[in-house]
This record gives C-alpha cells, sequence and structure tokens, in this order.
C-alpha cells in the first residue's frame, strides 16, 4: 500500500531542510510552522479489505514523536465509522529539527546569523537566500567577515592581497572564496569602491582596487636584424603588459603560436617577431597599439577550439589572419588526426569565408568524429615551406 508512512513524513522534511526553507525562518524570525504535511491514507474500500493493516499504520503513526496527528472519521457502510488519521502536523521547527536530527546544524548557523547581524548586517539577506552554504563555511565565517571588515575599512586599497594583514588569512584563502566575497562585497561596498567592468573571480582583484598579478607575454624577435635587445639574436624574452604595450618594434610581421616547442623552434623569418600565445589570452595584446601596423599571423590547432581562439584574437585584432589552419594542411596530415574530447559550437562571426567552412565540417563532424590536427603534429617542412612562401610574397592558403 502506497499510504503515508514515517519514511515518507520524513522525506517531506527533508526536503524542506534541502531547499533551505527551516533555516531561512530563523533569520527573519517568521516561523512557517505548524506545518502541515501531505498524507495518503486508506480509503473506505480498504478498510475492510485490509482492516488490520489499517489498525496497524494508524498505530504506527500515532507512535510517532514529534509529530501531531489529527484524526477524522471514515465511514463505512459495514464497519461503520472510524478514526483514521486525516493529517499530519509539525508544530515546531525543535519538532522538525529532532525528527531530521540537525539540532546541532542548526545551533551552528543560529549562531552565524548572531555574529553576522552584529558585524555586517547587509550580509543577512544573502544567509537567508543560502542557508545550506552558510553551514559549508560556518568554520571560516569569521576570517571571510574580517576580509570583508578590512575591505570596507580600505576600500580600492591599491595592494596586492599578499599585503592584507589579517590574524590567520593569507592570500590562498582569498583567492579560494573570492565567489563568495564578490557576493558578500557588492552588497556592503558603497558603489563607488567596485569596479563593474571586472567581473568573475579572475575579475576579482581589480574589482576591489587590488594590485594584480601582471600579465606576462613571451616573445622571440625572428630576424637578428630586429632584435629587441643589444646583441640578444633571438632571446627568449618575457614582459609584463605594459611594457609590452610600449615596445617599438620595427618588424612589419608578428606570429603568434599556442604551442611552446613550435615557439622555440619556430625558424627565422626575415622582418618578424613571434609570440607565445599561451597564458594569458590577447586583452593584452590589444593594449599594444603598434601590433596595428603588423601583419598578424595566428596558427593554432585546426580544431573547434583552435578557431574559436582565432574569433577570440579579432575581437582585438581584427586583421589577424589564420596560418596553417587550412583544409590542405588537414588533408596532409590525416594520419596524425587525434579526437577532441570536447568541442566548441557555438557560431563564430569572426571567421572569414573559408575558415567558417572548415569549421563548420569539423563541428559537425562531417570530415570524421571530433577530428583535431595538433599543430605540433604538422610536419616540420610543411612549417618551412609555408613560411618561406610568406617570406618570398608568394600566396599562403591562410583559410
Amino acid at each position: 500500500m502506497n499510504w503515508t508512512g514515517p519514511r515518507e513524513l520524513r522525506a517531506q522534511l527533508q526536503r524542506c531542510w534541502d531547499r533551505g526553507e527551516l533555516l531561512s525562518g530563523m533569520v527573519s524570525g517568521e516561523s512557517s510552522f505548524p506545518r502541515r504535511l501531505t498524507l495518503k491514507g486508506p480509503t473506505s474500500a480498504q478498510m475492510s479489505e485490509h482492516f488490520d493493516r489499517v489498525r496497524a499504520w494508524i498505530a504506527e503513526l500515532n507512535a510517532l514523536p514529534h509529530y501531531r496527528i489529527e484524526m477524522r472519521a471514515l465511514r463505512h457502510r459495514v464497519l461503520g465509522a472510524n478514526e483514521v488519521p486525516g493529517a499530519v502536523w509539525v508544530d515546531t521547527l525543535d519538532d522538525a529539527l529532532e525528527v531530521l536530527g540537525k539540532r546541532r546544524e542548526a545551533r551552528r548557523f543560529a549562531a552565524v546569523v548572531e555574529r553576522t547581524r552584529e558585524r555586517q548586517p547587509l550580509l543577512l539577506d544573502w544567509i537567508t537566500r543560502k542557508p545550506l552554504k552558510v553551514l559549508e563555511l560556518a568554520e571560516v565565517w569569521d576570517r571571510l567577515l574580517d576580509v570583508v571588515d578590512w575591505i570596507r575599512q580600505h576600500p580600492r586599497p591599491g595592494v596586492y592581497l599578499r599585503q592584507m594583514d589579517i590574524a590567520g588569512v593569507h592570500s590562498k584563502f582569498i583567492e579560494a572564496h573570492r565567489g563568495v566575497l564578490i557576493q558578500w562585497l557588492d552588497r556592503v561596498l558603497p558603489p563607488e569602491a567596485i569596479d563593474t567592468t571586472a567581473s568573475g573571480v579572475s575579475g576579482f582583484a581589480r574589482r576591489y582596487g587590488f594590485r594584480d598579478k601582471p600579465r606576462l607575454i613571451r616573445l622571440r624577435a625572428l630576424d637578428p636584424a630586429h632584435a629587441l635587445l643589444p646583441g640578444g639574436g633571438d632571446a627568449d624574452i618575457t614582459l609584463d603588459a605594459a611594457s609590452f604595450a610600449r615596445l617599438a618594434p620595427t618588424v612589419s610581421r608578428v606570429f603568434i603560436t599556442e604551442n611552446e616547442i613550435n615557439f622555440l623552434a619556430f625558424p627565422q623569418v626575415p622582418d618578424s617577431l613571434l609570440i607565445f600565445g599561451a597564458g594569458y589570452g590577447f586583452e593584452a595584446l590589444g593594449q599594444a597599439g603598434w601590433l596595428t601596423r603588423c601583419q598578424v599571423f595566428y596558427w593554432g590547432d585546426i580544431d573547434t577550439h583552435g578557431f574559436a581562439i582565432l574569433d577570440q584574437l579579432r575581437t582585438r585584432l581584427p586583421h589577424a589572419r589564420s596560418l596553417l589552419m587550412d583544409r590542405a594542411t588537414l588533408l596532409a596530415f590525416e594520419a596524425q588526426w587525434v579526437v577532441e574530447e570536447k568541442q566548441t559550437l557555438r557560431d563564430l562571426p569572426r571567421l572569414n569565408v573559408e575558415e567558417s567552412a572548415l569549421y563548420n565540417d569539423l563541428r559537425d563532424n562531417r570530415l570524421g568524429p571530433n577530428l583535431r590536427l595538433e599543430q605540433e603534429r604538422i610536419g616540420f617542412g610543411w612549417v618551412e615551406a609555408a613560411l618561406t612562401a610568406l617570406g618570398t610574397g608568394d600566396k599562403v592558403d591562410t583559410a
């Protein structure tokens, strides 16, 4: 029989707990008790067919602690009127917590609420909406409040996170909890203390006025006549983004590659510079005005992500061209094809006609399932031939 028993009653309370309903009322003081639970009992026909089982069901419910059973008369033409449970109530939050075994969690939650009410009352709304998250953070709650206190007292401090002098708090702790801290700080700080153009955990430092680790750009001159350092030849150089933007190289072409070995093995090319594209995105490149007067060639993997990166690069450098990301190169190295674990499926509006055609073939698996050709699998002679053709002014397939 699918009559409501102790297990089903407890499951209803558990769902209330899982939705945070039982704890949320502790913040506002507005009680949702007494709470009536859903009850499914025997029909009149079942009373006569399973009378002993009905009696056992009634006795089982009446024996339950922390529930109030409200009886009703169930009439039967043979058995007459019988009192059966018609409703089940949980009268208090304490009763619900006892049934669920959550009294200790509730006490911990109440203690967090009181400390927050004293120190940062603007966070009570957040607590009401995310009570179970509060329990997850209970052990570190006071340290998180310490961080909020410090930033409120030092808005847009212009220092590194490492320089925050808070007992028991280090920069890794803050970095680990940036998601929560963003939600809190946005509630307690005045609008002028928040840079809303910086978003996500990666934008935490800039959003709240901390100094951020500089973006680093790694590059090599491919032509000794355009060495970046005196006598440096093809020196492997790493610069912060600001210094990179201030460069004034005399080259007319810039290559970008995503593979470190390709970066190191890239042959000399007249009048050219090479950038290692991994690790910093393209925001830093967009700040370098001198790149707008150079031809820019991007060499990435021939797969959906490679074309997505090319599309992203063109948000900063619209004139960038692809290199060795064409159908001829893909087909020439069929033996080196591998599988792309998770494809990009969105449309890429900044690809040209030939790039879009190949991207769509890859995305729609027309050439094979999740096909990709990694740039390091392309034969080096093929690379040198393409660069030689580019160097002599011949047309290079950059589709």
